[in-house]
């Protein structure tokens, strides 16, 4: 049985990334949203709220977790983020595979996964996209966030493998500091590559 060409989406914060992620799904292509499993997860009536209140007491509540306040607990402590990621990741993981077994008939498909490089995701994809602007467009995007400082952007910056050295690696760039029209014109031609790649 044939299995589906693995695309790893990447990038760095304010990269445009989601906005990709939603072309490729306006294109017919299967992407398994790793941001969004972690919120179904940790939503209301989560499966990983019991594990998550217990290593990090008065985090969540009906509602799930309080992302404000399980954020202030992780932010700048590298063991009690370590100890977050040993709970979400592992059920990130299984509804990866989940998602792969339910797509297995598609030719293409993509793994959106914002810490790709950094995790050592790479490894389970058949090729890397990295989305990529320029530091400006990054910049002020980001810091139109709500909630976002300058302080704060330059800590997850930190966190980040710098955007030159994603593009190094990469397999394919798609720049998204040009026209939606322009980067959706890339996906296009990029999808049809690669069904021609993953054609059996």
């Amino acid at each position: 049985m044939s299995k589906p060409f693995i695309l790893g989406l990447t990038g760095s914060i304010g990269m445009g990334k989601s906005a990709v992620a939603a072309m490729f799904a306006g294109l017919g292509v299967p992407v398994f949203d790793a941001d969004k499993a972690v919120h179904e997860l940790q939503g209301p009536g989560g499966p990983l709220l019991p594990a998550i209140e217990a290593a990090f007491p008065g985090t969540t509540g009906p509602d799930g977790v309080d992302r404000q306040k399980l954020g202030a607990a992780v932010f700048g402590d590298a063991a009690a983020l370590a100890r977050l990621e040993a709970i979400v990741h592992p059920a990130v993981a299984a509804m990866r595979r989940q998602f792969l077994h339910d797509m297995a008939h598609e030719p293409l498909v993509v793994f959106d996964i914002p810490l790709l490089f950094e995790k050592g995701g790479n490894a389970g994809v058949d090729a890397v996209l990295v989305v990529s602007a320029g530091p400006d467009a990054q910049r002020a995007r980001v810091l139109a966030r709500p909630g976002m400082t300058e302080e704060k952007f330059e800590r997850i910056l930190g966190l980040q493998i710098p955007d030159e050295e994603k593009r190094a690696r990469a397999d394919f760039v798609i720049d998204t500091g040009v026209s939606l029209a322009e980067t959706r014109h890339a996906v296009q031609a990029l999808v049809h590559a690669l069904l021609g790649k993953a054609a059996p």
